[in-house]
């Protein structure tokens, strides 16, 4: 049987690409991080990442291992819940921006029906600055959002994101023409970034569309009818990152925050614990 640690040491490398952030969720130094890749790599016979100055990738070996070391990690789960004893129930009121809810969310969800069957959870899907306020007002007892950099407010930063601008394919922009925008409805964080940053760069745009949901955007935006700037690892499947070449300025990046009412309790903090270890590479707590 491969040891539990090494197992997830190294899904956590597998998830962030990433030594430092692998020991930063884990609450370890890399040192350790990399002896335990080490050592499960001469257990497993081979490299299971492929690793230069810019990028750790998995490989073929280390493809194999990702279900085995799944498996041993949930299996050591469960029965540390089991001999526990007490099983967390209730319901957990959990909003989270549209962004994450085509992409991580499935994820944490069946994590957490599995690690947890009697939580109940109540979906809200929005846009964050709606579920900032929810939260606030008592109505929400954990949020996942967005956050420009820098911006105050109380919250757990997970991740700050590059924002890219995002269209179809076929996009080409004519130049001295205003850059035609897709846009979510206000308070968006995204759409203030990317007009932010047009008028900054002196360039003139026009409301293409507005919309107020993910499936709209992505209709609207595939079909060729504006582009808009998105959370480099959300974009959506069918639409790309557009080119340098195309002269659009820097978006920035965004912030991926965690809101929680009250410190949070019982199901919400069982259902915090799989979304910082999803989405967070970091894992310290600021207030703004």
């Amino acid at each position: 049987m491969l040891d539990p640690r090494l197992c997830r040491s190294f899904l956590a490398v597998a998830e962030t690409r990433s030594f430092t952030a692998a020991a930063r969720r884990l609450g370890v130094g890399q040192p350790t991080i990399s002896q335990h890749i080490r050592r499960l790599e001469s257990e497993a016979g081979g490299l299971l990442f492929a690793r230069d100055t810019h990028a750790v990738d998995l490989t073929a070996r280390g493809q194999a291992m990702l279900g085995f070391a799944q498996t041993i990690v949930d299996t050591e789960d469960r029965a540390a819940r089991h001999f526990r004893g007490a099983q967390v129930r209730g319901r957990v009121r959990f909003g989270v921006s549209e962004d994450f809810a085509l992409g991580e969310l499935p994820e944490i969800l069946r994590r957490l029906r599995e690690s947890h069957p009697l939580v109940d959870v109540e979906l809200h899907v929005e846009l964050s600055d709606v579920l900032a306020r929810r939260i606030a007002d008592g109505r929400l007892d954990l949020v996942l959002g967005k956050r420009r950099p820098g911006a105050p407010g109380p919250g757990r930063l997970l991740r700050r994101e590059p924002l890219v601008w995002i269209g179809s394919a076929a996009t080409d922009l004519t130049p001295g023409q205003p850059v035609p925008l897709v846009q979510y409805p206000m308070p968006s964080v995204t759409r203030q970034l990317a007009v932010e940053t047009l008028e900054r760069a002196g360039l003139e745009w026009r409301a293409a569309c507005l919309t107020s949901s993910l499936t709209g955007l992505r209709a609207a935006a595939a079909a060729g009818l504006g582009i808009t700037v998105h959370a480099r690892s959300l974009v959506p499947s069918d639409l790309v990152e557009l080119p340098a070449e195309l002269g659009l300025p820097d978006p920035g990046d965004v912030d991926f925050i965690l809101l929680s009412k009250d410190g949070g309790e019982g199901p919400a903090a069982a259902l915090a614990e799989f979304v910082v270890a999803r989405i967070g590479s970091a894992t310290s707590s600021f207030e703004g």
